[in-house]
């Protein structure tokens, strides 16, 4: 299947961009990198989105995702689009895995995931891509929190996924939902889409995955991005309004959607299988 990928030159060839995953502004020396980080192979990627600075206090938020993830975890986590480790760090405690692959392109967010689990071994950092990550690392899920709408061509993304699970393994995914919130701040964030339910649902199953759970998420969420992104259209959201909505809003709108899964949200969130058998995968 082929696909439009994002190309940058490094040493004067092109390669393929399948994923954009979201990243801080973080900056540190490559000098001053840990020596295993100083093997790890080259990526020429640089996030330049505020996407993860503009979250990086939505503890609840994030405890939410995770937990709504933590049956579905298994002993080989990948994490793709790691960022600087809020999700990598919470899926660590809810599974306490046998060995997680962090995979990030950002040369600064990469630095950031060595220094953070440095002292264990359990957790090791690919700078690179999900399609050249070691596959002997046999990963049973991958997870990619906010990733995929980052993907100028998705397929290339759940291709390498599906790939790089082995038969019976999980991807576990979270996406912007309702295209018509897209606005100021998603152009900020540098996503390329929002999805539907029906969109996603295709995309995975062209992938070749079986699909166990797709749900919206986050239903009170649609109100303040369709103001702050469409109205005011603002670039980013502020620590102030991320913490109130943290500490104030995703509790109780929690409880409820763990009772009843809402008609629409401002998040899609899914479990998809890679089958014991491998399947005919549909051509797009």
């Amino acid at each position: 299947m082929g696909y439009k990928a994002q190309s940058r030159p490094l040493g004067g060839q092109q390669r393929p961009h399948f994923a954009t995953p979201v990243a801080s502004c973080n900056a540190f020396s490559l000098d001053s990198a840990p020596a295993s980080f100083q093997k790890l192979p080259i990526s020429d990627f640089a996030y330049s989105g505020t996407e993860l600075d503009a979250v990086a206090e939505a503890h609840n938020y994030y405890r939410w995702i995770t937990d709504r993830f933590a049956p579905f975890l298994g002993r080989r986590i990948a994490e793709a689009g790691a960022g600087i480790g809020t999700v990598s760090e919470l899926l660590h405690e809810r599974a306490a895995p046998e060995a997680m692959l962090l995979i990030e392109p950002d040369r600064g967010n990469a630095q950031a995931l060595e220094r953070r689990f440095a002292k264990d071994a359990r957790v090791s950092v690919h700078y690179g891509y999900l399609e050249d990550a070691d596959p002997a690392f046999g990963a049973d899920t991958i997870v990619a929190v906010n990733v995929l709408e980052h993907v100028e061509r998705p397929a290339g993304f759940l291709e390498a996924a599906y790939a790089t699970l082995v038969p019976g393994g999980a991807l576990l995914i979270l996406v912007p939902a309702v295209p018509a919130l897209y606005g100021s701040l998603d152009k900020a964030f540098e996503h390329y889409r929002r999805y539907t339910r029906p969109e996603l649902e295709k995309d995975l199953s062209d992938a070749g995955f079986e699909i166990e759970q797709l749900h919206y998420m986050n239903l009170v969420g649609i109100a303040g991005w369709f103001v702050a992104g469409r109205l005011m259209r603002r670039t980013t959201l502020g620590r102030g309004q991320v913490r109130f909505y943290d500490r104030w809003v995703i509790p109780w709108l929690r409880r409820v959607e763990s009772v009843v899964h809402p008609p629409l949200g401002q998040s899609l969130i899914a479990v998809a299988r890679k089958p014991e058998t491998p399947a005919h995968r549909r051509k797009s």
